[in-house]
């Protein structure tokens, strides 16, 4: 694998991390579709206690985010990370680029097929990928 886009595009899971109003950090587990240089993550249906999530207020204040992908395996040899960093916008649920999303993150998880996502959906536009592999580039 040459780069670190296409190695995080590997990952089934990455981190979120976004800053709230007090200026803590928040960090969540998400699921996610690459386009380009867009990463895609929806409100879903697994439990949650509201679907006005915390990291959708927080990119309504600061849209400067995080991603973290990684693997880990008991042979150190095979671990690597990679972070995407950049900002992020909440897409309603009838906006056209949420549409698109959706059908990426529907294609990715068959979780989704028979319980789609409500939405709202959060689109990252990464500016940098930063990443480390203990296999050496």
């Amino acid at each position: 694998m040459s780069t670190d886009r296409e190695r995080f595009a590997t990952a089934r899971v990455a981190r979120l991390a976004t800053v709230g109003p007090s200026g803590a950090p928040h960090l969540v587990p998400v699921v996610f579709a690459l386009a380009g240089d867009t990463v895609y993550s929806a409100v879903d249906r697994k439990p949650k206690r509201t679907l006005a999530l915390r990291r959708l207020a927080n990119v309504a204040a600061d849209p400067r985010v995080c991603l973290l992908a990684d693997h880990y395996e008991d042979d150190w040899s095979a671990l690597w990370w990679v972070r995407a960093d950049g900002t992020a916008r909440v897409l309603a649920a009838d906006d056209p680029e949420a549409a698109t999303a959706l059908r990426l993150l529907t294609d990715r998880y068959p979780q989704y097929v028979t319980q789609p996502p409500p939405g709202p959906v959060l689109a990252v536009d990464v500016a940098q990928w930063t990443g480390w592999t203990a296999a050496g580039r």
